[in-house]
């Protein structure tokens, strides 16, 4: 697990105005400007018909990055927002691929961005979830790289802390 303080305006448009974060899940998500809004990401099942029910727990970070956006926007910022990211099974796959783990696949939960704004700085925490303890670190060294790559890709600043 790793903290960085990011440069709030790049990481803001990265994620509310582009795709870069379109393909992990929101597993939650909280937003307090003029009120306080909460999301839950996971997904009702019962809401979609029979023949489309989802594949997926959650809902993508793209089918709510516009909604997120329009709850964000106006002439002031929010008082704070977390978002809970999660990175794609497909995703968290080429993670697991790039490396010979000592632990199978299935037994990961989830790899897990915490984006939070107190009104003055953004921090990204970088987490890891099992389905069991497992004593190797060495995915959480591979994903907390994989986030400091993802926003340098991007040209988000950041700094450890």
């Amino acid at each position: 697990m790793i903290i960085l303080k990011i440069n709030a305006k790049k990481c803001m448009s990265e994620l509310l105005l582009k795709e870069t974060f379109d393909s992990f899940s929101l597993i939650e998500g909280d937003i307090t400007t003029f009120n306080q809004f909460h999301i839950n990401g996971y997904l009702q099942r019962d809401f979609f018909e029979e023949d489309a029910i989802p594949s997926m727990q959650y809902s993508a970070w793209g089918d709510l990055r516009e909604l997120c956006f329009s709850l964000i926007k106006g002439q002031r910022t929010p008082l704070n927002f977390k978002f809970i990211l999660a990175l794609s099974k497909e995703d968290m796959l080429k993670l697991y691929s790039k490396d010979s783990f000592t632990f199978p696949f299935d037994s990961i939960q989830g790899l897990y961005l915490n984006l939070s704004y107190n009104g003055d700085v953004l921090q990204c925490t970088t987490g890891i979830s099992f389905h069991t303890f497992i004593p190797d670190k060495s995915l959480e060294q591979h994903w907390d790289n994989y986030a400091k790559k993802l926003l340098e890709e991007h040209d988000i600043s950041f700094e450890a802390l």
